[in-house]
């Protein structure tokens, strides 16, 4: 029997579930309303128009009508919102919203893709024409038109997020100065600490102001047509513009209107095969709850990826052969560019730990953290790029990992996020067979050096200690860099021994109390650690050396004294 498809949003999943029917269903009747004015087009573009790296609007257009209409046979009704459904008759009302009518379409299937919308906060001067939200190509534009006709030098970005933080970039490279400012101590909250540090220590050196731990409570609109940010901390930022990026909320009135459950993280509530609990209406994309595979728990991911393969796994559901497809759920796999460096993660950092379970979760876990180079240090432009991964102590199983850097740092995520996505363990990494040559990554590549020290410390080959532990009781301090270095900065009461005498100087070390031995990134200190510990004393290698006690004392997330200007660069 012919079938009767209504889609209600386009983007990304909305498009892809319309084009997967067509290649499924030739005798399907399919309908997308989309509210907008584009049914397809690159959200995750929008930031890199403005910035005018993007030159060109029209190749944010993904797919226009006339194409779904002629390749596909797809009926896009563009200007077209779609206000209420009644489940019952299998009927959505639409307001045409260029013609200012109302009309009735019956349907057999439903599919709700209606995203998220910008947060805008209930405070003063919230109106204001020099503030805007991104979320379509109407937003760029205006944003475009503002910078062009107000020569706009200030701006001032709330929120240090994906989307902020590639609009602070975006203007950034327009030569605008840049403020961003955001409520929490740290930008790029899905990663932790330490390494958003790493995202610090580069904007500062780009020159964009960071106000971190700063919540605007309003603006004043000046008589010059500028703005000033008022912030609780008392500070004032007087700029040209403002843009809004505290994050997203999923559009969930039309689902609540037919019925449909939400979820307790406030997404619409849909089963493995995204079928919501009103039969026949389905539902993805940004407005949907889904599932964290490495805690089990709901969450809210607003991601395309996500989106794109949630709506093909509908049209597979509704119109492929049996069984029916389940998607398999999220593990929050993203990466993000900011002015050169790139940043990426994938599977459970600390700070989700911590917002989940507080300092009791139900598991156990160890980290480490290592700074290898993304190709062969001999070749031209090696850089280098700083990794953490979290992992089970008890059986090795990989929980998550986050990386930091320049060319390359992606590609050594999306290995560790296809490792976790098959229950990989840190072994696994060790062992990985992956591409080599010297201008593309080295012999071990820094997937391989991750798991080699993952694995070592599951083997009881060396103890490890953190920085976020220091100084936790009376430790004797090793230092095994070069005098240079030692002389440049170090930890209060650390005695220095190069890695490269050690043999020779172990008679001046106790045996009767632990000694923490630290290098720059914990390599030299494990090489030293590993001697200590064959000739009996009581070693243990400091995890991430002295540069990451820097990202960490730049985080205030230990007592030592030392003045910032001491620390590693």
């Amino acid at each position: 029997m012919k079938k009767r498809l209504i889609i209600v949003g386009g983007v990304a999943g909305g498009s892809s579930c319309a084009v997967r029917s067509r290649r499924l269903s030739e005798e399907a009747e399919i309908i997308l309303f989309e509210q907008g004015s584009h049914v397809s087009f690159a959200s995750c573009g929008l930031p890199y128009y403005v910035g005018d790296i993007i030159k060109e609007r029209d190749r944010l257009i993904v797919t226009k009508p006339s194409l779904f209409k002629k390749r596909f046979n797809i009926d896009v009704r563009l200007h077209h919102r779609v206000v209420s459904i009644e489940s019952e008759k299998k009927e959505v009302e639409v307001e045409d919203r260029e013609a200012g009518t109302r009309y009735r379409e019956s349907y057999d299937e439903l599919l709700l893709s209606p995203g998220a919308s910008p947060l805008v906060p209930d405070i003063d001067g919230i109106d204001a024409k020099a503030i805007f939200t991104v979320k379509t190509i109407e937003d760029t534009d205006a944003i475009h038109s503002w910078i062009d006709g107000h020569n706009v030098a200030r701006a001032a970005v709330i929120g240090g997020g994906f989307i902020g933080l590639e609009m602070a970039e975006n203007l950034h490279e327009r030569k605008i100065a840049v403020t961003l400012i955001e409520m929490l101590d740290q930008l790029m909250p899905q990663i932790d600490p330490e390494m958003a540090a790493v995202i610090h220590r580069h904007l500062n050196d780009q020159g964009v102001s960071l106000r971190l731990g700063n919540r605007v409570t309003g603006f004043i609109h000046n008589d010059d047509n500028t703005l000033t940010v008022v912030c609780a901390s008392g500070a004032r930022i007087t700029v040209d513009m403002v843009i809004l990026s505290i994050g997203v909320k999923p559009e969930t009135q039309l689902a609540r209107g037919a019925g449909c459950e939400i979820g307790e993280s406030g997404g619409i509530s849909v089963n493995g095969h995204m079928q919501t609990s009103v039969p026949h209406i389905w539902a993805v994309g940004d407005a949907v709850e889904v599932t964290n595979i490495t805690t089990g728990r709901p969450a809210l991911l607003p991601l395309a990826g996500p989106a794109n393969r949630q709506g093909r796994l509908v049209a597979d559901c509704i119109f492929g052969k049996p069984p029916m497809p389940e998607f398999r759920g999220v593990q929050g796999t993203f990466v993000c560019g900011i002015a050169g460096l790139t940043i990426a993660a994938t599977g459970l950092s600390e700070n989700q730990i911590k917002k989940m379970y507080g300092d009791s979760p139900p598991f156990s876990f160890e980290k480490i953290h290592l700074n290898p180079a993304n190709h062969a240090e001999y070749y031209p432009g090696a850089e280098y790029m700083l990794i953490k991964l979290l992992f089970s102590p008890d059986d090795g199983k990989i929980l998550g990992a986050q990386a930091i850097g320049g060319t390359g740092t992606e590609k050594r995520i999306d290995v560790i996020s296809m490792a976790i996505q098959k229950g990989g363990t840190v072994y696994d990494l060790e062992q990985a067979e992956l591409c080599y040559a010297p201008q593309y990554g080295a012999a071990r590549d820094p997937v391989n050096i991750a798991g080699m020290i993952a694995a070592n410390i599951l083997r009881g080959y060396v103890g490890i200690v953190h920085w976020d532990d220091y100084p936790d009781r009376n430790v004797f301090l090793l230092d095994v860099r070069t005098r240079r270095e030692y002389e440049a900065a170090h930890l209060e009461n650390a005695v220095n021994i190069n890695v490269n005498v050690l043999r020779e100087e172990t008679a001046s070390l106790p045996r009767d109390r632990d000694i923490w031995v630290y290098c720059l990134s914990g390599q030299r200190s494990y090489y030293a650690a590993r001697q200590l510990l064959q000739q009996g004393f009581m070693a243990k290698n400091m995890n991430g050396g002295y540069y990451l006690y820097g990202l960490y004392r730049e985080m205030n997330m230990t007592g030592d004294a030392h003045d910032k200007e001491d620390l590693p660069a």
